[in-house]
This record gives C-alpha cells, sequence and structure tokens, in this order.
C-alpha cells in the first residue's frame, strides 16, 4: 500500500525498494499466563485497536450478534483507547449482545496476556490500513486471524493460510469466518501455527538487516554515479 502510493506521488520514478515495518517478536510470543477470569471454557475473540469508526468494531458488534446466536459460549474482548459511540451502544443493546468485555487501554505486557487469553483474533477494519501491526502481533502470539480483505491486510495474511479474509463491512461474512474458527481447534491451531512461522520475517533483526543493506547499495550506486560524472 505505501509504495503504491508513493507511485502515484512520484509517477516517473520507478525505483521503489519496500521494506515493512518490525515487530518484536520476543514481547508477543513470551508465554504469559493467560487472564484467569477468561479461561472458563468459552472461545475468547480478540479486537485491539482504537476505537474510531475505521477499525470496524460496530461492524465486528453485528457479525458477533449473529455468532452468539449459534455459539453462546463465545467472548468478545475489546482491548483498546477510546469510548464506544452512541451507535455501538445501540447495537449492543438493541440486539441484547452478551458477553463484550470493553477493556481499554493496557500495557504492552497486559496486552500479551490479552492475546494469550484468546483463540481467535478479529480485526474487521474497513480500510485505511496501510499495514497491519495487529496481524503480525496476532500472528507472533500464534493466534489464527479473521480479517478484512483490504489492501494492508491482503498483504500479509493469506487467506485460508494464517487466517480467513473476508468483505470490509460485511457483517454476515464476518460471523460466518468466525463460526468456521469457533467450530474447529485444530484448524486454529493450524493457522495459529502458520501465523507463526511466517511472522518470523518481521523481527526486527531482519528488518534493520533489510534496511542496512539499502543503505549499502544506495551509497554504491551514488559512488559509482560520481565515478562516472568524473570521468
Amino acid at each position: 500500500m505505501a509504495k503504491l502510493h508513493v507511485q502515484r506521488l512520484l509517477p516517473g520514478n520507478k525505483e521503489f525498494s519496500e521494506i515493512p515495518n518490525g515487530i518484536d517478536l520476543g514481547q508477543f510470543s513470551a508465554k504469559m499466563d493467560p487472564i484467569p477470569e477468561f479461561m472458563d471454557g468459552k472461545v475468547n475473540i480478540l479486537f485491539v485497536g482504537r476505537l474510531e469508526k475505521r477499525k470496524g468494531l460496530n461492524v465486528l458488534l453485528d457479525a458477533y450478534a449473529r455468532l452468539k446466536w449459534n455459539h453462546p459460549s463465545v467472548r468478545l474482548l475489546v482491548v483498546g483507547p477510546g469510548s464506544p459511540d452512541k451507535k455501538t451502544y445501540r447495537i449492543i443493546t438493541e440486539r441484547n449482545i452478551k458477553d463484550v468485555i470493553f477493556v481499554g487501554g493496557v500495557s504492552p505486557t497486559q496486552l500479551v496476556r490479552y492475546y494469550q487469553s484468546s483463540h481467535i483474533f478479529c480485526s474487521p477494519a474497513t480500510g485505511k490500513e496501510s499495514f497491519g501491526i495487529v496481524l503480525l502481533e496476532a500472528m507472533a502470539a500464534g493466534k489464527p486471524i479473521v480479517a478484512s480483505r483490504i489492501g494492508g491486510y491482503s498483504f500479509l495474511l493469506k487467506d485460508g493460510h494464517q487466517g480467513l479474509l473476508v468483505p470490509p463491512k460485511d457483517g454476515l461474512a464476518l460471523a460466518d469466518a468466525l463460526s468456521v474458527l469457533v467450530r474447529n481447534s485444530g484448524l486454529r491451531r493450524g493457522m495459529g501455527e502458520r501465523g507463526f512461522q511466517y511472522v518470523q520475517q518481521y523481527s526486527w533483526t531482519r528488518v534493520a538487516q533489510r534496511v542496512m543493506q539499502y543503505y549499502v547499495e544506495v551509497i554504491r550506486l551514488r559512488d559509482r554515479a560520481g565515478i562516472k560524472k568524473a570521468s
């Protein structure tokens, strides 16, 4: 997504090297104890993000209401700064949705514990996500993912491999995808393991090496151009 944006701004320049963001794999793969109150046999679905419209929480609540009807033993954990808006409260009240826990912002250590306490990670963002750090966090924690099929997410997540992709703003499709993972613990485990293997390439060590290699290449090309100009 970032590369496409730059290409639109600088259409005459075709030389781009795209280096992704990195992640502290050690932090999110740490084996911390899950939060005891959520280890009661329910399937925990985790949302992490600011409570703003484009993060898609209300789409998730629509999907969760459908899911809860057929799978009473699910729970939704909402982690992130901000306050639920009036529409959020209206959806919860009108559809009488149970087991939705608004946690608010948490410390980095507590965030890892929420990942460890979850069984499925869901990010239903509606657009304007250039990358998707939260997807990498979930993969590092070994969790299967259900996410929107938007540019930044499709770059990281292969549908059916580390998780499932659904059309953005489609509560029914989101509910169906979540249901597949709620019903199949083996599939959850397999997707989580594949995500954990995939995310290794985004360690800060590897990303830093790519940045260093790029600087070395740019200096080499600059020096070569200087030699040609002098001759």
